[in-house]
């Protein structure tokens, strides 16, 4: 066979780029190309945080002086609490998701994330959700309970606008954008790393946000159920939280905290992940200590979510859990402290490069370590008793978020600036920036410490002369408004360098990791061949690579490729499992986006009756999403180079539609067991416990709908045996049979319950079993939907003995079902019967 000659740098590049083209004008909309998501995603972001830097700065002009009168009360509690909801919400998540849509397929070696139009779907969703909140703001209906909406204060008694509601549905809305983004990560981080890019030789970044979006799957869904049950209370009357129908206004501490402190380390890690990249770079050195790093940030991440309870001191909880929480809280600074001693030394031992880069990471070591030091004070509990609701909090808050977020993430701006534009920014500009915001924000919240051990309570909007708080508020907002020039600053470097800063070399920073293996700014499949990686710091190993990888001499290089195409890899080894074909530009995402934001303002509106339909449009648009990918043949294996015949992913046994479905799951299953945590926590703690009534059935229903599920699950796994087996027409058959069960489950799950169900707005006992219930129906009604799915699959062709991946995901979903539906059964009716 005469050997094909490998065709010239530039004529791959140019092939590679009509085949990843992305379209342009009005319908850049359907673009789901990481590097444009990624970007959209930095963005507004940005925007977002200026906007709530706005709302800071109004903040400290009303707190400026006594009595003053800027902002009358109701004005002030929205800003505030739209300052913090942005901020945290809308800015820090967010530009989290997006470093890491737009870095990691590129630190890895792969050409795009494993679910390209999921990524873009995200996007309408923090951005429709995003402007909810400001539309709201606008019309002056902002929420204005906090952004902790704290229960009773945010029931429909004590705020019966729509205030809270635009919180609890537009956050809820947001939130569906952070779960889609953390299934990306992780997916694309485990599965689609570069040859021979092991666990061992990622960069430490990736292992960051691989924690952190394993953390995001486990710390939001807490958030997302106490929304729906908060709303359900506001709308229907449900009394999950009202102590005189059986409810605990402390549920929604517990569910908020449950989220809010596993997010401060969701915030940290990825900061953190920023400086120990930049670290190895500027001190021309690699990282000391990469293992300690690695299992530091495993513990923090664990570690992360038995701290909850710390911002729950002062509500009255059992001394014992005290201490544990006490001792959990400090514990957590010993993670911390090995990462902070491995970057000092890798400074020490290093030649560093003082950049502009740096100035932000030096600020950021100063910042944090003052932050994390009054972090210690607040977890010893006579203190936090003191200093609790005071601007003590206030002043330890911002600086361990601003100072370990936003100060790291600057630096990633900057050192990633001509990754993005392929231009440098103007050093001086940014240098004036980075001193006034430095200096600025040390003015503002080091004073901020003071004026809370004299007293001052947070969240006031005004105080009286002569409490020794004058002077000290003064200067804090002086500090405001300097800090605040500085990011004006850099917002004006930002921009005037897009078009008029110096033109970056590549590797301008002459950087150890495969981002800058490319050309910058790169093209939309990042990279023209795959290399083999052979170091943790594959650049400096051979500074030879990036040509290399241009000349198509890695995997994946040839030049005949019609279609986007990536590899798969092994999660432990790296090495090439399969080829991914990855979706084209659709307008889909947006689309759906639109459809499930409409059921959010339906809902915010009042038009119940519309929410419903929203549902349907949505899922017909899912539908279709989904049906738009899949081949009806057999593909061929492709010759990836380097001898290697490689399956599509179609035929694969691990395709990238399985592993996003059990990362799903696992946040789904999070879902379920808060709401187990919520149930099991008003049965014993709550008061006005026993209920009035309990739920009265038999033992027939029950065992049937327990039947019918096990049924269900059966069959789809005998459908998948016969599938496997070639046996079509028996596949089709059992699918058929699969969703009739599936429907008997559906109608016998409330068949077993509402006929003794106690009414949900008598006691929040009846609420909670309504509530189970209707998680149970859902999801019975949505494995209808997967088994009716694999059933017109196969009946279109898409299905065969090696083309599994419909049906593999319908058996998922059900096996899934048949757990938590039995488990939903036994925690309904067993209680019910031992109280009989």
């Amino acid at each position: 066979m005469k050997q094909r000659t490998p065709p010239s740098p530039v004529a791959l590049h140019h092939r590679l780029q009509r085949v990843w083209s992305s379209p342009g004008g009005w319908r850049s909309v359907m673009a789901v190309n990481h590097n444009i998501v990624g970007r959209r995603f930095i963005m507004t972001a940005l925007a977002f945080f200026f906007i709530g830097g706005v709302l800071a700065m109004m903040i400290r002009a009303q707190l400026a002086t006594p009595q003053a009168a800027f902002l009358d009360d109701a004005l002030y509690s929205q800003v505030f609490t739209m300052h913090g909801t942005l901020m945290m919400f809308l800015f820090a998540i967010p530009l989290i998701e997006g470093f890491a849509i737009y870095l990691l397929p590129k630190m890895i070696g792969a050409r795009d994330l494993a679910y390209p139009r999921l990524g873009a779907f995200g996007y309408w969703c923090y951005l429709l959700g995003g402007l909810i909140l400001l539309g709201a703001l606008a019309m002056g209906v902002a929420p204005d309970g906090g952004w902790f909406l704290y229960t009773p204060l945010s029931n429909k008694v004590h705020t019966p606008g729509v205030n809270a509601d635009v919180w609890l549905l537009g956050i809820t809305f947001v939130e569906i954008s952070a779960i889609a983004a953390a299934v990306e990560i992780v997916v694309t981080i485990l599965t689609m790393r570069a040859p021979g890019m092991s666990l061992s030789r990622m960069p430490l970044f990736a292992w960051y946000m691989l924690v952190t979006a394993g953390m995001m799957l486990i710390g939001f869904p807490p958030l997302i159920l106490g929304s729906l049950i908060l709303e359900l209370e506001r709308a229907a009357g449900w009394p999950f939280f009202d102590a005189a129908r059986g409810g605990d206004p402390l549920l929604w501490q517990h569910l908020f905290w449950l989220f809010g402190h596993p997010e401060v380390y969701i915030i940290f890690l990825p900061a953190a992940g920023i400086v120990s990249t930049l670290i190895p770079t500027f001190a021309r050195r690699p990282i000391v200590g990469h293992d300690w790093i690695v299992a530091s940030i495993v513990a923090m991440g664990f570690v992360s979510f038995g701290l909850w309870v710390h911002h729950m001191f002062t509500v009255g909880i059992p001394h014992l859990a005290l201490v544990f929480f006490s001792a959990a809280s400090m514990l957590v600074a010993l993670p911390t402290a090995v990462q902070f001693f491995a970057w000092i030394a890798t400074l020490w031992h290093g030649r560093p490069k003082f950049e502009l880069p740096m100035l932000w990471l030096l600020g950021f070591l100063v910042v944090f370590v003052l932050g994390g030091l009054t972090g210690v004070m607040l977890a010893l509990v006579p203190f936090n008793w003191q200093a609790h609701d005071t601007h003590f909090v206030v002043a330890h808050l911002h600086y361990v978020l601003v100072g370990g977020f936003v100060f790291p993430f600057m630096a990633g701006i900057y050192y990633w600036y001509p990754h993005m534009f392929g231009r440098h920014t103007f050093p001086r500009l940014g240098a004036w920036a980075f001193w006034l915001v430095f200096g600025g924000f040390n003015l503002t919240f080091f004073v901020m410490h003071l004026t809370g051990l004299l007293g001052m309570p947070r969240r006031i909007g005004t105080y009286s002369a002569g409490l020794g708080w004058e002077w000290l508020n003064l200067v804090s907002s002086i500090g405001g408004f300097v800090m605040s020039i500085g990011f004006f600053l850099l917002l004006i470097d930002l921009l005037l360098s897009a078009y008029l800063g110096r033109r970056a070399v590549p590797n301008p920073w002459h950087a150890p990791t495969l981002e800058w293996a490319m050309p910058t700014p790169p093209a939309f499949y990042n990279i023209a061949s795959q290399p083999r990686v052979k170091s943790r710091e594959p650049l400096w190993r051979d500074d030879g690579l990036p040509a290399q990888i241009a000349a198509g001499r890695g995997l994946l290089g040839q030049a005949d490729v019609h279609e986007q195409q990536t590899l798969a890899s092994d999660p432990a080894t790296g090495e090439p499992t399969h080829v991914i074909r990855l979706p084209r530009p659709s307008v889909l995402p947006l689309a759906c986006g639109v459809a499930v934001g409409s059921v959010f303002m339906s809902l915010l509106l009042g038009l119940y009756w519309l929410a419903p339909v929203g549902a349907a449009v949505s899922l017909v648009l899912f539908w279709r999403w989904a049906w738009s990918i899949g081949l009806r043949h057999d593909p061929s294996p492709i010759d990836a180079g380097e001898g290697l015949m490689l399956p599509v992913h179609d035929v694969a046994p691990r395709a990238p539609g399985r592993a996003g479905l059990m990362w799903t799951l696992v946040a789904d299953g999070t879902f379920f067991v808060s709401l187990l945590f919520g149930y099991a926590y008003l049965g014993t703690i709550a008061p006005g416990w026993p209920p009035p009534q309990w739920l009265q059935s038999g033992l027939l229903l029950p065992i049937a709908a327990a039947a019918a599920l096990l049924a269900t699950c059966g069959l789809c796994r005998a459908a998948l045996r016969a599938n496997a087996r070639g046996d079509g027409a028996r596949r089709q058959a059992l699918l058929l049979a699969t969703v009739a069960s599936a429907l008997a489950a559906t109608a016998l799950l409330p068949a077993s319950v509402l006929p003794g169900m106690p009414p949900p707005t008598q006691h929040a006992y009846g609420a909670i079993v309504a509530f189970a219930l209707a998680y149970g129906v859902v999801h019975a009604a949505l494995g209808v939907v997967f088994a009716a799915y694999a059933w017109a699959r196969g009946r279109a062709g898409f299905l065969s003995a090696a083309r599994r991946v419909e049906l593999g995901n319908a058996a998922l979903w059900w096996d899934f079902m048949a757990v938590t539906g039995l488990v939903l059964l036994l925690a309904l009716h067993v209680p019910a019967a031992l109280a009989r």
